[in-house]
């Protein structure tokens, strides 16, 4: 279906945006890379010329072109070679991202200075560069990796800039695909489930895998858009919804660890059930995690009275930080774990020495926390808890949570 056609991808050097490049390639479609990486990073995988060997070797035909969008003329650089190697451009994918999961105190300005340039700007001025040339092909698309604008304010609280730069790139939908329809498809597509990435990996630690989908999934619903005439537009996609629509059923062949719980992505409302719900009490009876527990204590306090219990100088050794707890609610305020002090302490009130890590969030899903049924990352993702400081910390503390809940 895409044969011949060419896609301009940016950020194509891995992730979303190779999935969707090579899902073309098969086709025998032309891939234009437009992405950053020309030298292998460090810490992230592939570069624009390793992504264009893997598209050479599906059967398309590639352009590796050194782009960062936050640069206009590398964008009309890289259009104008595109254009006098294939002989015009025929779809664009904005794809390139910045992320940071920082409220607005915690946001550095350099920070919100690259995602509103990447996210909202680069999204803007590299649809602006590839019109005319779209205007020009039969079957002309735009897509936009971008969510449907969800006004709940849960999804500004936590991460006020990034949110803003997001919305931006779909309000670029929005007012392109008016400003063009008839002439040029203009869509945003986005995922109901949190996707595995290099990206996740930085934010949600090892191990967050199991709880997310392949890029595949991402793949064959672009795939599913791109291919559709031009007069399907203006639309705010999710991968799961319209896989549905078209036919497909099985949805394990996109996960990381079928049958694991998966977490929903951002902007989308609905609530999930969780796993573990229960978990067995002695002689394998099945208990609520949430049932009260021992009568004069309060959950907070028990849960803390058990977590005290547990210390060991093995935790201190492998977690090496202090976490203090502000909590809502019931049985609120401040308490805290040190995992850094010999021997270790928790319980109420600040702790001994600074917080590596402050995390807020209502006393009873702390509770839940830690007897199980809701993970730091779903709790983080949904809004549910806000984490002040050391990231890699907070993640150290899911592992800890882990062994615990057997104690708990």
């Amino acid at each position: 279906k895409l044969a011949g056609c060419t896609l301009f991808i940016t950020g194509a050097s891995r992730g979303i945006g190779k999935a969707i490049a090579l899902k073309a390639a098969k086709d025998g479609a032309n891939i234009v890379i437009a992405a950053k990486t020309a030298e292998p990073h460090p810490t992230l995988p592939g570069t624009i010329y390793t992504a264009a060997a893997e598209i050479e070797a599906a059967g398309g035909k590639a352009l590796p072109c050194v782009v960062n969008v936050r640069e206009e003329q590398q964008i009309i650089n890289a259009v104008e070679k595109a254009v006098k190697t294939f002989g015009g451009i025929d779809i664009l994918v904005n794809n390139a991202s910045a992320i940071s999961l920082t409220g607005t105190l915690e946001t550095e300005t350099k920070k919100v200075n690259l995602m509103m340039d990447v996210n909202v700007r680069g999204t803007y001025l590299t649809s602006k560069t590839c019109l005319p040339h779209l205007r020009k092909s039969r079957n002309p698309h735009i897509l936009n990796l971008s969510p449907p604008m969800n006004m709940n304010p849960m999804w500004f609280k936590n991460h006020c800039a990034y949110t803003i730069s997001k919305y931006g790139m779909s309000m670029c939908v929005l007012g392109m695909a008016e400003e063009f329809r008839g002439e040029v498809a203009v869509n945003a597509l986005w995922p109901k489930t949190a996707i595995h990435t290099a990206a996740l990996d930085m934010l949600g630690g090892s191990g967050i895998e199991k709880q997310c989908r392949k890029t595949d999934i991402l793949a064959d619903a672009a795939y599913c858009i791109l291919t559709k005439p031009k007069s399907f537009t203006g639309n705010f996609v999710i991968d799961e919804v319209l896989l549905r629509e078209e036919g497909v059923k099985d949805f394990d062949v996109y996960a990381i660890a079928p049958g694991h719980p998966l977490i929903p992505d951002f902007f989308l409302d609905e609530e999930r059930k969780l796993s573990g719900s229960q978990r067995e009490g002695p002689g394998g009876a099945k208990v609520n995690a949430e049932s009260a527990p021992a009568k004069p204590l309060s959950p907070v306090a028990e849960t803390f009275r058990v977590i005290q219990g547990a210390m060991s100088e093995e935790y201190v050794r492998a977690t090496q930080g202090v976490f203090q707890f502000e909590l809502s609610g019931d049985d609120g305020g401040t308490w805290y774990i040190d995992l850094k002090t010999k021997g270790g302490s928790a319980g109420v009130g600040k702790p001994p020495v600074t917080a590596d890590v402050v995390m807020s969030m209502s006393s009873a899903d702390f509770v839940k926390m830690f007897t199980g049924k809701l993970k730091p990352t779903m709790a983080f993702m949904s809004g549910k808890l806000r984490i002040k400081g050391n990231m890699t910390l907070a993640i150290k503390l899911e592992k800890m949570l882990t062994q615990l809940n057997s104690k708990l």
